[in-house]
């Protein structure tokens, strides 16, 4: 497709998904920009996110993403409220939640109630949990818990009832008068995840790095799924996730990265790491500390190797990501959303800005 989101709702056209009304978006074709999004770790006070939302709008960014770790970041559901405030066009996800720390009907709450404030302007990303549940010692959901997660939060968004697990008692949404259409996300890494989310999501935030090699075997598996529900790659909004340092200093911005590409690369993967690497991920695997998850100063970052950091990661000079850039473009995804990474005190705002200078670039 590599439209902006927008475009994907306004070209598309009608069919059926998850036994909810559903439209996919125009054919995919190379060559094209894709759009802009920019994840968001809420480790910054809200009103300083809300900057953050601001600025992202004004530079053409089409969605941000928070993420949703409770024990370890502000409260994502707060911070994409607040951060709603004032804005006209950008559309707000989570990267990602969860259906354990987040029932069903406070899921389904959250996401109708803030659809309804910004006029639709959502994008429910959701996982089997990570952070969120490993900081307490419970273990994500199965893939098949997840599936029925997501069926239940679509039969609330059309305003009919769903079944307590434990207490086996009826719930539904009292305010919900007619259908919402709230698209879902799965944010996938690894092979099976990926094939569910062709099959059952409105879209996919795509966790493999940033190396031709794995976003393409990611698609051939998505496209899998895809086709065992008898859609096509056409019919879901592609996101490529990754984490983005961008600085003159090429070491420092390759230094930044590494936490993030400690938690990519401990993931199972489409493709085949080089096996040269697999003592490294082993040894990054074995030490990984979740209570700094995505921290630049986490210990486990000092064992990430520049070669990870190339294949996992948009670090480097504004020339370096913008050639990496032109590599992912013909791929047909249809977002790059950055997780910027800066030293701690510094602002994200500069990465939030030059990455949409070498956007522009591309066009």
């Amino acid at each position: 497709m590599n439209a902006s989101f927008h475009e994907w709702v306004v070209l598309r056209s009608t069919y059926i998904v998850g036994n909810i009304h559903r439209e996919p978006s125009v054919e995919h074709s190379g060559g094209q920009m894709f759009s802009k999004g920019v994840g968001l770790f809420p480790t910054e006070p809200v009103d300083v996110m809300r900057n953050y939302t601001q600025v992202a709008e004004s530079l053409g960014y089409d969605n941000v993403w928070f993420g949703d770790s409770q024990n370890i970041w502000r409260e994502s559901s707060v911070t994409m409220g607040a951060a709603a405030v004032g804005t006209e066009r950008v559309v707000f996800g989570t990267g990602v939640t969860n259906a354990v720390t987040r029932h069903r009907s406070l899921l389904a709450s959250t996401w109708a109630t803030l659809s309804e404030y910004t006029g639709g302007r959502v994008a429910l990303g959701i996982g089997t949990g990570d952070s969120s549940l490993r900081t307490m010692g419970l273990k994500p959901l199965k893939l098949a818990e997840l599936e029925e997660a997501i069926g239940e939060l679509r039969t609330l968004f059309r305003g009919e009832a769903v079944a307590e697990a434990d207490s086996g008692v009826d719930f539904h949404l009292n305010y919900v008068q007619k259908p919402m259409d709230i698209p879902i996300y799965i944010a996938a890494s690894a092979p099976k995840i990926l094939e569910m989310s062709g099959r059952v999501a409105d879209g996919t935030i795509i966790l493999v790095g940033t190396s031709p090699v794995f976003i393409e075997a990611a698609l051939k598996t998505i496209e899998k799924g895809a086709k065992a529900s008898g859609r096509t790659l056409n019919d879901l909004h592609l996101v490529l996730w990754t984490p983005t340092a961008i600085g003159d200093d090429p070491v420092k911005a390759r230094d930044l990265a590494r936490a993030h590409v400690a938690r990519v690369c401990i993931r199972p993967l489409p493709a085949a790491v080089d096996p040269s690497l697999e003592a490294a991920i082993a040894k990054i695997r074995d030490t990984y500390d979740y209570y700094h998850h995505m921290d630049t100063e986490a210990s486990h970052a000092d064992l990430v190797p520049d070669e990870l950091v190339d294949l996992f990661a948009l670090a480097g000079t504004p020339d370096e990501c913008e050639d990496r850039l032109r590599d992912i473009r013909d791929l047909g995804i249809d977002q790059v959303s950055i997780v910027p990474f800066v030293s701690p005190g510094e602002s994200r705002e500069p990465t939030i800005r030059t990455f949409a200078e070498i956007c522009s670039r591309l066009d």
